[in-house]
């Protein structure tokens, strides 16, 4: 007989399969499947999962702690510090807007103050993983208002430790251990933080030239699951949630010259118990709570994205960004995410919340879970309309038109090059990508683009990456002579090819002119956005 463990997971794997296909054919984002095809085969659903499913939520953990990870992967220490006004500022204003409302209606609806604070804490936070995920799909983390969106859901996660010890007190426990309880972790917290820069240290000069002279994805497989595994236990121990451990082991392994290898090496353990995650958070919805009183749950879903709106764009316009963008924010924060499931459950626990309340916050919480892709989509056509400071004018380039283009090819696969990629592919285009590197190009290779490993300079590389048929090139190498020469190389295979390049030096970009290139950007104004910005606004919407 199988066990119902085995059996519920290839349930979960099976079904999210499907899911992904049908949304990668019909070009929405693969977190809806994931979602939805959960609640259909959850208990409020056709209940193909048993109620009793540890095991798969020890899983959907272990998804969610990868998920965090790569944030830290993304960030810097340096990059934390100059925007340490962004975090606190935006972070409290946007929690405080959304609890206070939320609390207060909550308490005229016949609830105490206790439950009521629960709740409105609960509500406030947002989905770091799905934002993450979306901006990074879209090339959107670098940006102005993906770094301060980012900033406000790091403040959340922050603030997960001292709400979850605010239950005592709401519950109504000694007020002397919960004090202590502050100053306990307090002090752990400060250990862990002052470790961190010594261990960035020490990966830097010692094991990342270990680990580069050996030349062995297993070993670095290892390397990396042991630590992430030491990280989150630690915190454990030391009685703070795990997702800071794992954000904590991406800071660590940030910036080194392992950094873009060890994102490609995670991402098959990432991808899939992210998967197991989503589609267990789509369980969790029960469609008879709707159905028992659909006007009145409408109206309240409603009113908390409104709610959620309104302090996020606040939040992002009091940190320096003009309205538009901070709108765009606001729309892009207005989910409640799943750490609220972490905080209601443990309000649910401790006797804080009843039962009803729990289940009433999981179906408006999965419900904008649900949506949000699309919410995120609309948000990204405000947020990109403007540069909110990270590019001056004087430097932005030109923009390309994509009308009638269905072809593109991608040279030179670093961080930049793979969010162009992923953004020119979730916008239906055909995208060869070529590197030098298979590390570099193994990420791009799951999610189903094609990849080629060599030398664009070579024609023969360039015949097998179609190079005659491409309608638009975009060349990211980091060497300006080597992209003068990819780019007399494309000219000579296809003429009439749109060319994009990245230079490093203005000098070069004189060379460039005189190939023909159609776009030339220079290095202090080649992010990820300002390459996506020229693609033409209708391309982003």
């Amino acid at each position: 007989m199988i066990p119902s463990i085995i059996s519920d997971l290839l349930i979960i794997l099976a079904s999210g399969f499907l899911a992904a296909l049908l949304c990668r054919f019909v070009k929405i984002p693969m977190l809806v499947g994931y979602i939805a095809v959960g609640a259909l085969i959850g208990s409020g659903g056709l209940n193909w999962i048993g109620s009793e499913h540890h095991e798969i939520q020890y899983m959907a953990e272990a998804g969610a702690l990868l998920l965090l990870f790569s944030i830290g992967l993304e960030f810097s220490l340096t990059e934390l510090g100059r925007m340490w006004r962004s975090i606190v500022l935006g972070g409290s204003i946007q929690m405080s807007l959304v609890t206070v409302p939320v609390a207060f209606f909550a308490g005229l609806s016949g609830l105490a103050w206790q439950p009521a604070l629960m709740l409105g804490l609960a509500v406030a936070l947002s989905s770091t993983v799905l934002v993450f995920k979306t901006l990074s799909e879209y090339g959107q983390s670098t940006s102005a208002g993906g770094r301060r969106s980012l900033c406000i859901l790091l403040f959340q996660d922050m603030a997960i430790v001292p709400i979850l010890l605010l239950t005592p007190f709401l519950a109504g426990q000694s007020l002397d251990k919960s004090f202590f309880d502050y100053l306990y972790l307090l002090l752990n917290s400060a250990v862990i933080i002052a470790i961190i820069p010594l261990l960035r240290k020490v990966i830097r000069s010692g094991i990342s030239p270990l680990m580069h002279r050996l030349q062995s994805p297993e070993l670095m497989v290892l390397f990396i699951l042991s630590l992430l595994g030491v990280f989150t236990f630690i915190t454990r121990m030391a009685g703070l949630p795990p997702a800071l451990g794992a954000f904590a082991c991406g800071l660590v392994l940030n910036g080194n010259r392992l950094t873009g290898q060890i994102d490609a090496l995670v991402l098959p353990f990432r991808e899939t118990f992210s998967a197991v995650f989503f589609v267990s958070l789509g369980m969790l919805f029960n469609f008879k709570i709707i159905a028992a009183s659909p006007l009145l749950a409408v109206a309240t879903f409603l009113g908390l994205l409104t709610v959620k709106t309104a302090a996020g764009g606040l939040a992002a316009r009091l940190t320096g960004l003009s309205w538009r963008p901070s709108l765009g924010i606001g729309l892009g924060l207005s989910q409640i995410g799943e750490f609220a499931f972490i905080l209601a459950f443990a309000g649910l626990q401790a006797g804080v919340i009843l039962k009803s309340h729990y289940d009433y916050m999981l179906v408006f919480a999965l419900g904008s879970l649900l949506i949000t892709p699309v919410l995120l989509k609309k948000s990204l056509g405000l947020m990109t309309d403007e540069t909110g400071g990270d590019i001056s004018d004087s430097t932005a380039p030109g923009a390309l038109e994509l009308e009638g283009i269905t072809r593109a090819m991608i040279i030179g696969i670093g961080e930049i090059g793979r969010q162009i990629s992923l953004h020119l592919e979730t916008r239906g285009f055909f995208v060869h990508a070529v590197d030098l590197s298979p590390v570099n190009l193994y990420p791009l290779s799951l999610q189903g683009i094609t990849t080629l490993v060599g030398d664009a300079r070579d024609r023969e590389i360039l015949e097998r990456a179609r190079a005659e048929t491409a309608q638009l090139a975009i060349v990211c190498v980091p060497d300006d002579r080597v992209a003068v020469d990819i780019v007399k190389a494309i000219r000579s295979c296809n003429p009439a090819c749109s060319v994009l390049v990245r230079c490093r030096y203005r000098l070069t970009e004189e060379t460039l002119q005189k190939l023909a290139a159609d776009v030339i950007i220079t290095e202090e104004a080649a992010t990820t956005r300002a390459l996506i910005g020229i693609l033409t606004k209708k391309d982003i919407l």
